[in-house]
């Protein structure tokens, strides 16, 4: 079945649709995102190793889950059916920033994407897909934000570009949820 993204300006106004790879082809087309950050009562996220068949960043950690939004689908919408796909859970989420960003992600592939960033808590065990998922592990943001100084290459770009962002909004969401 052929995916499909939405299309968007730099204001994220859906401007058309494309299939999935096209979009990420030959320098990348501006598309809607999504990311999803779980957290735990102690305030650890969720980190997920992507499975070694995934058609970009391979075998690289990343953040609880992401993907795109289908056409016509809401942000929320998409972030709860991709946290049951790729985790095997759902949760309460709450979208807390949005973020444009680009990034080569390998085999020729660019992302050029406006992501909505989505904070959620869990407290149980994944039972990731492991079509989708390898491995993972709970993680502290301060440990995350070393851990990614140290060893960029073994996370996904748009995760080293937004974890200042993603440990700033989390102090403003843990107030929220304690």
């Amino acid at each position: 079945m052929e995916q499909r993204v939405i299309l968007v300006d730099g204001k994220d106004r859906r401007i058309g649709t494309s299939e999935k790879i096209r979009a990420h082809s030959n320098g990348g087309i501006p598309h809607r995102a999504f990311s999803v950050f779980v957290f735990n009562r102690k305030g650890e996220t969720l980190m997920q190793r992507r499975a070694r068949d995934k058609y970009h960043m391979p075998g690289i950690w990343s953040n609880t889950c992401c993907s795109h939004q289908r056409p016509g689908e809401r942000s929320a919408s998409a972030a709860h059916r991709r946290l049951r796909e790729e985790m095997g859970f759902d949760c309460k989420m709450k979208e807390v920033f949005t973020f444009k960003y680009e990034a080569d992600v390998g085999n020729g592939l660019r992302e050029r994407e406006y992501d909505h960033v989505f904070f959620g808590s869990f407290n149980g065990e994944p039972s990731p897909d492991p079509k989708e998922v390898s491995e993972w592990k709970w993680m502290g943001l301060d440990e995350l934000k070393i851990e990614i100084d140290r060893n960029a290459k073994h996370y996904t770009p748009w995760l080293r570009l937004m974890i200042k962002e993603v440990a700033d909004a989390y102090t403003k969401f843990a107030r929220r949820i304690s």
